[in-house]
């Protein structure tokens, strides 16, 4: 059957949206909070439907079948206010209509009308209601209906009856207001959380595709120096080495001119990976690595952090993106120390068994004032850690000490194929996802 646009934009009205039927004070963290609604509408139904039963019945003279069932419909509804006020008040609305119509043939001499007064407390309720949940429009639209049926009541009012339809014109009103800015507010402010939890997020996946991407134009000294050695050497074969043929001639240039075509391409790599406004020098500047680690000791011992190097003597040759990513690690705890533990001592151990590398950083409780850890600065270096780590296949462990110092233990593996394969999957997580 067709539906016309009025008959269809009704029934929209009086069929509300899934997320408009939860209860109110539904987000409430406690229990008790969120049935208080229930409990509140439940005592003012038992309040008023005896109060509405016998004012109809007793003072206006109506028939007890016509107080009884009009009591029922102008209260128990207040229970069904609690999820759905709109309908509701259609409900509600309805009976005090109708009740206004039968109170034209009722003893309404020196009482109030259209509206007794119990009718006009339940409906003081259902319009709190309506304010809590319905939006600014409907809250006008309801005020607009329910103040044009008292007008309409009251242009011919019965002999001696006291008119209520301006008070409770004027009585909806101040209660839509105010609950509806006390919606508004809570709505603006659950807005205002949910931005702020998009935006910690948003900052912490910025932050991890921004230490990535420094890692990468760190890395791409390393390999650019192993592919330059490749070029040199594939190059330089054919006049070291005697007896070769045109064929092994033509792999040797084949090889030289993959790599010098591999360079162009990582050249072009960094300058998408280099930040806006950077210098060429850093590109001129070789890589630290653990050899390093004492000149960088000295300079935090210099800037008033007390530091301590272990480092064992007999390390063997370390990978390049191992050899880095100690230094770094290395390098961002003693900041995060300077910059969370004013004062405190930092002990820093590295460690080789032959198939690890091992860093640890500890110190101890600050002496001077602190901040929270990641709140100030860069914000970089736990999640540089991590990444670093992750890149050479290794494992990061960090924790708060029970003296209330902070510790940071690296282990690096030495095997080349393992840190390969774990850069491999690095760089495939590095590019940035459609989150949208």
């Amino acid at each position: 059957m067709k539906i016309s646009p009025l008959s269809d934009r009704a029934l929209a009205l009086l069929r509300p949206p899934a997320d408009a039927t939860r209860p109110l004070f539904w987000q409430a963290p406690r229990r008790r909070q969120r049935w208080a609604p229930y409990v509140v509408a439940g005592g003012f139904v038992a309040a008023l439907l005896p109060i509405t039963i016998t004012v109809l019945a007793d003072d206006y003279r109506l028939a007890g079948g016509w107080a009884g069932a009009l009591g029922v419909a102008q209260t128990v509804p207040l229970l069904l206010a609690v999820t759905r006020p709109l309908q509701a008040w259609v409900i509600i609305f309805a009976a005090d209509v109708l009740g206004a119509a039968l109170l034209y043939g009722a003893d309404t001499a020196s009482r109030s009308w259209p509206w007794p007064p119990p009718a006009i407390v339940g409906f003081l309720v259902l319009m709190a209601c309506l304010g809590l949940r319905e939006s600014t429009r409907t809250l006008v639209t309801v005020w607009l209906v329910s103040g044009a049926a008292g007008v309409a009541f009251g242009v011919f009012p019965p002999a001696g009856s006291s008119s209520t339809y301006l008070l409770l014109i004027v009585l909806t009103g101040v209660m839509l207001t105010v609950t509806g800015a006390v919606r508004r507010r809570e709505e603006a402010e659950r807005a205002l959380a949910e931005q702020a939890t998009i935006s910690v997020a948003e900052r912490a996946r910025r932050t991890l595709l921004e230490e990535r991407a420094r890692i990468a134009r760190e890395l791409h000294d390393v390999v650019a120096h192993h592919m330059s050695v490749i070029t040199v050497q594939a190059d330089s074969a054919p006049y070291r080495l005697t007896g070769l043929d045109e064929a092994t001639r033509g792999e040797f240039e084949s090889i030289a001119s993959s790599a010098r075509e591999s360079l162009s391409e990582m050249r072009r790599l960094l300058a998408v990976l280099r930040s806006d406004g950077s210098g060429q020098e850093g590109e001129r500047t070789p890589q630290p690595g653990v050899d390093r680690l004492q000149q960088l000791v000295e300079a935090t011992v210099r800037s008033g952090q007390p530091a301590a190097l272990s480092l064992t003597s007999d390390l063997p040759a370390l990978p390049p993106a191992v050899d880095l990513s100690a230094y770094r690690i290395v390098q961002e705890a003693l900041a995060n120390v300077v910059r969370h533990a004013p004062g405190a001592t930092a002990r820093i151990s590295v460690t080789c068994d032959g198939r690890h590398l091992t860093v640890v950083v500890v110190n101890g409780p600050a002496t001077g004032r602190t901040s929270a850890l990641e709140d100030s600065g860069t914000g970089h270096g736990l999640v540089g850690m991590r990444e670093r780590v992750r890149l050479t296949g290794g494992s990061l462990d960090t924790g708060p000490l029970p003296d209330g110092g902070f510790r940071v233990a690296a282990r690096l593996p030495l095997d080349p194929d393992a840190a390969s394969s774990t850069a491999t999957q690095f760089h495939a997580n590095s590019a940035p996802k459609d989150v949208s």
